[in-house]
């Protein structure tokens, strides 16, 4: 399928906040309750509609230990978005936030679209991050901001969405530039992966 615009993602946050649960349930719709932790890197793509033009996602879903932190830092390079996640129920994945931010900061264009994501809102009960400070953060940080559950699919499908709607208004807005550059570098990046991937479908 032909697309006017290609976008590539990468999901980054803590391991074990369910990043690629929120990819599998964007790209594919369903919820894998037992899922290995990612080695390397994962990847998804979807088609999506914005202003009535086709736009292709490309979203690349990073391993969370910090000894995959040099994997991870090369897949920033042309990426138009990041979705950050953080586990509302581990106060320690959104102490990590700050490290997470500097280093996509640092290696990233730096007009990349964030979105901060508390994922598994489904677990209210047992929240250990309040929506507000999860708002503050982003606030303070220039990011947008959403709780999401890969479980039940809440705001899963908003969250990448509004990602790419924002990124679109900054092509619009002649501020984001994604050029031949970007796809290359995925178009590359596929086609050299040496580490272990999983491939899921492909959603059109």
């Amino acid at each position: 399928m032909s697309y006017a615009y290609l976008f590539k993602y990468i999901i980054i946050g803590d391991t074990g906040v369910g990043k690629s649960c929120l990819l599998l349930q964007f790209t594919d719709k369903r919820f894998q309750p037992v899922h290995d932790l990612t080695i390397g890197v994962e990847f998804g793509a979807r088609m999506i509609t914005i202003d009535n033009k086709p736009i292709k996602l490309q979203i690349w879903d990073t391993a969370g230990q910090e000894s995959f932190r040099s994997i991870t830092r090369s897949y920033y390079r042309g990426a138009a978005g990041a979705l950050l996640v953080y586990d509302i129920t581990r106060r320690e994945t959104f102490n990590h936030l700050a490290s997470w931010l500097e280093d996509a900061r640092q290696h990233a264009n730096a007009n990349m679209t964030i979105m901060l994501v508390g994922n598994k809102c489904d677990l209210s009960h047992r929240r250990a991050v309040s929506f507000e400070e999860g708002e503050q953060f982003a606030k303070e940080n220039g990011l947008i901001f959403m709780e999401a559950s890969a479980k039940t699919a809440q705001n899963v499908e908003e969250g990448f969405v509004k990602t790419a709607g924002a990124i679109y208004k900054k092509i619009q807005d002649g501020v984001f530039d994604v050029s031949n550059e970007m796809i290359n570098d995925v178009q590359n990046r596929m086609a050299c992966v040496t580490i272990p991937v999983t491939l899921f479908r492909v959603a059109e």
